[in-house]
């Protein structure tokens, strides 16, 4: 078969550098109300000038992206410890769109309550899924405390706030408890201390500038580590399919980072994410790319980009 570097078009994607002109805003949509953890990560890749356009789910960020209501998209796609956000990886499935970079965000989880709450006297704490399933540790410290979830964590707090009930709280980020006037009954909520969440950054395929990035954040450049490709795959189900997929990278030295499986179109078939340390556009990560295009069903280039150099990065108070 031939090889589809983008689900779209059959033209390889831009990489992604930094190639439009300064004094823009860009729009970038997001999952959560003003306050989340993903609000914060448009600020760390984009810099203050962005305008972050709240969105009540994963489906509907790219919705916006596709439809031009905002350049940019930004969508969690793996935590530390809770591990993939398969919501964003359907996303990504539904074709339209390109990935272009990537943030690596601490993430600290505070316990807000309105003035005067306290842990003893909770019944009740909201935040998203992802969130609770970052938080078991305390949760199952505290068994008299039910979790409910809800669709942001930004939003459990904006709830919490306008119910006024001290037996209420919300799992969320501190700068949420300045936004909604709530305090931080607890910090650190966490299982583990280097808890993390990394996000990737979309465009529509189509766009002007194909996968080219704004300039460089008023915070610093973000993407400056080694190239990064993300593909999607389909293969027969048969045995040894995706090791015939992968083998081609395995023997060009490329490393493979990640690996996420989403069902298919079809009843009991499967798409697989793939991610490579490698720019799929050159040299032997090319080649490799040309091989397993032939042992897959359908394989398609969904971004090539920088990756985002975490190290030496602390979490925010």
């Amino acid at each position: 078969m031939s090889v589809s570097t983008d689900p779209l078009t059959t033209s390889p994607p831009a990489r992604s550098t930094a190639g439009e002109a300064r004094g823009t805003r860009p729009r970038v949509a997001f999952q959560g109300e003003p306050g989340a953890f993903s609000e914060e990560a448009i600020f760390e890749f984009f810099g203050d000038r962005a305008v972050p356009l709240p969105c009540r789910e994963f489906r509907h960020v790219g919705e916006a992206v596709r439809s031009g209501a905002a350049e940019y998209g930004l969508l969690p796609i793996e935590n530390t410890l809770a591990g993939a956000v398969v919501g964003s990886y359907d996303v990504l499935a539904d074709g339209g769109l390109v990935v272009i970079g990537e943030v690596v965000r601490p993430i600290r989880h505070f316990l807000l309550g309105v003035p005067g709450a306290s842990i003893a006297g909770l019944r009740r704490v909201l935040s998203h899924p992802v969130a609770l399933a970052q938080c078991t540790r305390f949760l199952l410290a505290h068994p008299g405390i039910e979790a409910v979830a809800v669709h942001d964590t930004a939003g459990a707090a904006r709830e919490v706030a306008e119910r006024g009930d001290a037996s209420v709280a919300a799992i969320a980020a501190s700068g949420a408890a300045d936004r909604y006037r709530l305090d931080r009954i607890a910090a650190d909520l966490h299982d583990r201390h280097d808890n993390q969440t990394r996000f990737l950054v979309l465009r529509r395929a189509d766009a002007p500038g194909g996968g080219a990035l704004p300039d460089p954040t008023s915070r610093g450049p973000s993407a400056t580590g080694p190239w990064k490709s993300m593909l999607v795959a389909e293969m027969e189900n048969r045995p040894g399919a995706l090791v015939a997929l992968l083998a081609p990278f395995a023997e060009r030295s490329v490393n493979l980072s990640a690996l996420e499986c989403r069902p298919g179109g079809e009843p009991w078939t499967y798409r697989f994410f793939v991610e490579l340390e490698a720019d799929v556009t050159i040299g032997g990560a090319r080649a490799a790319l040309e091989e397993a295009g032939a042992r897959a069903v359908t394989l398609h280039t969904l971004g090539v980009f920088r990756s985002y150099d975490w190290r030496g990065r602390s979490a925010p108070a």
